[in-house]
């Protein structure tokens, strides 16, 4: 209490003050582990991430230093990013949202946004027509599950009050910056999130409450609100761009609108309910079925290797889920598009069919390239599995893909066994 005390001043909290614990396991071995560590070892860790997180806010000496950490850690050379780029990002960081209304006007056309609603609705619509072929869920929880996608609230581009300077400033009202005292300014910030995030106890959860800033490369699933976030800064490329063929935005944007929709069903979201609440909502038949069908996709990734290292497929299943669920929403929604608009024109000189433009669109958003150490450090800490078997582990799960590519019966890229949950 005393902790939960400091992190929530100058609210007030008492003993009686409920507290939600997720992993309650996963705290209780963290406990034991502080309790049988060396005292020095934990002042050492404590120390050094008060350092590591305020390093880039200090001068050369500090920046150097974290080079030679990161160098270590993820084989990254010393950083040659520019400044600007820098500058840029720590501002996003603070006042993302401020910067967020000059972002939006400067990128995202009026269109967008009523483009990417249609879109999300023609691949909410291809999920939930897939329902009805998942043979290993019961009716009852079928019924339950189209409605819990039914009820998805969907956020797209920027919340309405960045644009109303006035709104703007009650946001940053209380976070008062100092001329020339850049450090100073880091850590008034850092209080200024702390006092907003304590203020929001006991109150009712906001659904307009965003929790990335508009020029996020990003997108998210919130569990407990049962909505999707888009910002504007993935309505881009390689993503998203409004005068691209239609095969490129879906199997780019459209496959991260899948993804993001089947998160509500991977081994984490099911468990919430169309309202946002943990509590069981399936039968205990196609609880059991899910486990079984889940064994196949856990087999698949853990069969996969970086630099001869293998991945766990467990710890990478709930991504995988929304990987493989949101490439099948996606590419039947961009065939139900061609049916009623009709086909579109084919790329010159390229060779490829719309179809299989749609999966090239869905590869070349994961091109990236890892040195070994960051792609040690990933396999350990990310959820997600390693690019390359985001792209190579779900199309070789797709029948679709291997149609269209005239894969070979039985070839890695078209296995005899394939994993499917939706």
């Amino acid at each position: 209490m005393p902790f939960l005390s400091a992190v929530f001043a100058p609210v007030q909290l008492n003993d009686s003050e409920q507290v939600v614990i997720y992993a309650p396991e996963y705290l209780q071995r963290v406990s034991d582990l502080i309790n049988s560590t060396d005292k020095s070892v934990l002042n050492n860790y404590m120390i050094l991430t008060v350092v590591r997180k305020t390093a880039s806010s200090l001068d050369h000496r500090f920046q150097d230093a974290q080079d030679k950490f990161l160098e270590v850690m993820y084989g990254i050379k010393k950083s040659c990013t520019p400044r600007w780029k820098l500058c840029v990002s720590d501002t996003d960081s603070a006042l993302g949202f401020a910067l967020g209304a000059m972002f939006v006007k400067a990128t995202f056309a009026e269109d967008s946004k009523k483009i990417a609603e249609e879109m999300i609705t023609q691949i909410k619509m291809a999920f939930e027509d897939s329902l009805q072929y998942v043979g290993w869920m019961d009716v009852e929880t079928r019924k339950a599950a189209k409605e819990k996608a039914d009820a998805i609230y969907n956020m797209i581009g920027y919340p309405k009050f960045i644009m109303d300077s006035k709104e703007l400033d009650k946001v940053f009202n209380d976070y008062t910056v100092v001329s020339d005292l850049y450090f100073q300014n880091v850590m008034q910030y850092y209080n200024f999130s702390a006092r907003v995030t304590a203020d929001q106890l006991r109150k009712a959860p906001n659904r307009e409450q965003w929790s990335m800033t508009p020029p996020t490369v990003n997108a998210y699933y919130s569990p407990t609100k049962n909505e999707m976030v888009f910002p504007a800064g993935i309505l881009q490329a390689p993503f998203y761009t409004r005068t691209w063929p239609k095969a490129l935005n879906f199997g780019g944007i459209g496959v991260v609108m899948g993804h993001e929709l089947t998160h509500a069903f991977d081994d984490e979201g099911r468990e919430y309910d169309k309202e946002g609440n943990l509590r069981p909502w399936w039968n205990n038949a196609s609880i059991e079925a899910f486990k079984k069908q889940t064994e196949c996709m856990v087999e698949q990734y853990g069969n996969y290797s970086i630099n001869r290292e293998a991945m766990n497929g467990k710890h990478t299943l709930g991504e995988n889920i929304a990987d493989n669920g949101g490439l099948k929403a996606a590419y039947k929604a961009y065939e139900s598009w061609t049916r009623k608009h009709g086909e579109e024109e084919v790329l010159p000189s390229l060779g490829l069919t719309n179809q299989q433009l749609f999966f090239v669109g869905f590869a070349q958003v994961w091109c990236s390239v890892r040195t070994p150490e960051s792609s040690h450090e990933g396999m350990i800490t990310d959820p997600h599995s390693p690019s390359r078997f985001r792209v190579i582990g779900t199309v070789s799960n797709s029948q679709e893909f291997s149609k269209h590519f005239s894969c070979p019966a039985g070839s890695p890229m078209n296995p005899a066994r394939k994993c499917e949950l939706w």
